[in-house]
């Protein structure tokens, strides 16, 4: 929850304001989104703050927490707009009152035990709880009138294009006023907010996939008629989530969106970014997971004169390239828009496939990945890789007396497979699959779960136990960058008590520290959950998936056991990292590393790091994307700008085992 109080005492510009006094000799980081609009006139204010404050008490009394969002996301909407000065022009001080009359609309009902909205049809707006910062976040919906909601519906998740100004407060106002690009008969249209202006990555490709989850469940929607649908940024989104999550999607509809980084920005290789900027391209690049789109039916869309058609013939190419051809429909004489004769013939042949429905067990799978953190599609899925950010593939097929798979850097999998099966051929090696302890019946099917092994260049089928048993490995969502984490669920952000011995390090602690919780808040639209480490409980640690602590072992005292595992060590005001030591007043240590819990699982324990791409990555959403990858050495005699926290000394991935690939370069 964001604190009222302090409103009207912050500098409500687009800077960020450190934490510490110390920290003022760092020069302030300019925001880019949201910008900056209006300044508020102080009676339009205090009006508003009233209003806010008398709404939030109101909502402490209900004590439904499902229907909590549907009200919370109004406050948060204009809580926001006050702090950030997300009003761009007169009107806009209306859509807060709108919004606070909204909140307290649904109040007066739930005070009555009632919730009318859940089961309107037309134009809703409602809200879910964020699993991953506990947020309320938003979402509209476009539910045909007379729509019977004991039947399943089909979905098109419907992702917008980017603007900047369109915050909360206006996606919310939007979607309770407009019906949006498109409606479609027996159809519920999905809106999701998708934390406004991310490219649809991180926590707002998360977003996508729990609002979906949500209106499933809360309107019996059909998850095998499920359509995903965008253009421009949405283009964007829908080419890689359609890519990552294609066993999702009955059908994906990408229009326009930029596919891949380096092309999109003409970025030449005397002008390349380090290495590992690189390869981190590989986790959003669409190119690189082209063969999963053959596990759904895409139909691409561009304008004749769109300068982003380039983007879907890029993918054109990329079908191509691997024997398939791309549905591309093509709207004429329009630019960066949809032809209208276009679209209806676009949505002609999507109600044809949604009315189709998805196959639940197809006999044809393709996974192709960089990285475990989208390691499945339908019953195939890959647990283990060989090397992250090298190619990996698993292509299967089912067969009458098993299944068939061909692998490329993959080094353990998991397969759903008939109850029947009794042998899998796996790059041409026939593998027994008995029905014992070594494998899982899934209980109310008739598949089994079967996982696979290769040991010394031949695969063996694993006992389901030992598969499931966790190891200091990397494997899905443990397996990094530094930016993963901020994608789990339960985050736990740790602010030390104590002091550094080095002012400079303590400055630099304190700023980047305020920066992450500030940029979180105006980026992400939530508030990162903080606790001092004095307040840190073994059950929230317990409980956290992602710990994220700052400081060092002097002021955070829970860097030092929560880091036994890790190859950093700190004493004597010296960092270590492997065999190399740094001085802990010029050089600080960003990483991300396993930690086992006490169950025995692991989770991620993040030091001195936020988001890693920056302010000055905010201007195209092609540039969001990881600039770090699993741990990094930073300079901090250099101040930190809108571009990297200092000069990236040193920087590079762990191994398969989490280890070190190499000594770190010295100072």
């Amino acid at each position: 929850m964001f604190l009222l109080a302090f409103l009207s005492a912050l500098l409500l510009a687009a800077t960020v304001a450190p934490l510490a006094r110390a920290a003022d000799a760092i020069p302030p980081i300019e925001r880019v989104l949201p910008p900056v609009g209006l300044e508020i006139p102080a009676d339009v204010r205090a009006r508003l703050e009233k209003r806010l404050a008398e709404t939030k008490e109101r909502l402490k009394t209900i004590s439904d927490p499902a229907l909590v969002p549907d009200v919370e996301i109004f406050t948060k909407a204009v809580e926001l707009a006050l702090l950030h000065r997300e009003f761009y022009v007169e009107r806009d001080f209306a859509k807060a009152d709108w919004a606070l009359d909204q909140a307290n609309q649904r109040l007066d009902s739930l005070t009555k035990g009632e919730a009318p909205w859940t089961k309107a049809t037309g134009l809703v707006v409602r809200g879910y709880r964020s699993i991953i910062d506990n947020s309320a976040q938003p979402y509209g919906l476009v539910i045909p009138p007379n729509h019977d909601f004991s039947k399943e519906a089909p979905l098109y998740i419907w992702l917008h294009g980017r603007g900047d100004k369109n915050t909360d407060l206006h996606f919310l106002q939007e979607r309770a006023t407009r019906p949006g690009q498109f409606t479609v008969p027996n159809a519920i249209v999905v809106h999701p907010f998708g934390r406004h202006c991310l490219g649809w990555k991180h926590a707002g490709e998360i977003d996508v996939l729990n609002v979906a989850r949500r209106v499933e469940a809360d309107y019996n929607g059909d998850p095998g008629r499920t359509v995903l649908i965008g253009f421009s940024m949405g283009g964007a989104g829908a080419w890689h989530i359609g890519a990552h999550y294609a066993d999702r999607w009955v059908a994906v509809s990408p229009g326009a969106g930029f596919v891949d980084t380096r092309r999109y920005q003409n970025i030449t290789p005397e002008n390349y970014p380090a290495e590992y900027v690189q390869k981190l391209w590989g986790l959003y690049d669409v190119p690189d997971y082209v063969r999963n789109l053959f596990n759904t039916n895409v139909i691409a869309y561009s304008g004749e004169l769109d300068a982003q058609r380039k983007a879907a013939v890029l993918m054109e190419e990329a079908f191509q390239g691997e024997g398939r051809q791309l549905t591309h429909l093509i709207g004429p004489g329009v630019a960066h828009a949809y032809e209208p004769e276009t679209l209806k013939e676009l949505l002609k042949r999507l109600e044809a496939i949604a009315a189709k429905g998805q196959e639940e067990f197809p006999a044809e799978v393709h996974l192709q990945t960089h990285t475990l953190q989208y390691n499945r599609q339908h019953w195939v899925a890959a647990l283990e890789l060989g090397e992250h950010w090298r190619e990996a593939r698993i292509d299967a097929q089912r067969a009458s007396d098993g299944a068939k798979v061909q692998t490329t850097n993959v080094t353990m999998l998991e397969l759903m497979l008939p109850g029947d099966t009794r042998q899998v051929i796996a790059d041409g090696q026939a593998v027994a699959v008995p029905n014992d302890e070594r494998v899982f019946t899934v209980p109310g099917t008739s598949q089994k779960r079967a996982f696979f092994t290769r040991r010394e260049g031949k695969w063996v089928l694993s006992p389901a136990k030992e598969s499931q048993t966790p190891s200091l490995r990397k494997h899905p969502h443990l397996q990094g960058p530094i930016d993963d984490a901020f994608s789990n669920y339960g985050l736990l952000v740790v602010e030390p008590t104590g002091k550094s011995r080095s002012a400079a390090a303590q400055a630099w602690f304190d700023f980047e520290m305020a920066h992450f919780r500030d940029r979180w808040r105006a980026l992400m639209r939530g508030e990162l959950p903080v606790k001092k480490d004095s307040e840190v409980t073994d059950v929230d640690l317990e409980r956290a998936t992602s710990v994220i602590l700052w400081g060092d072992p002097d002021s955070n005292r829970l860097m030092s056991r929560l880091l036994e595992l890790a190859p950093v060590k700190f004493a004597q005001g010296k960092w270590k990292l492997g065999s190399v030591e740094y001085d802990a007043g010029k050089f600080v240590p960003a990483l991300v590393y396993p930690r086992k819990k006490a169950s025995g699982a692991y989770n991620y324990v993040v030091i001195n790091s936020g988001l890693t791409f920056r302010e000055g990555h905010d201007k195209t959403n092609s540039q969001q994307n990881p600039k770090l990858p699993d741990w990094a050495i930073i300079d901090i005699t250099q101040p930190p700008d809108a571009l990297a926290p200092g000069r990236i000394h040193d920087a590079d991935f762990f191994d398969e085992q989490w280890q070190l690939k190499r000594q770190p370069n010295a100072p």
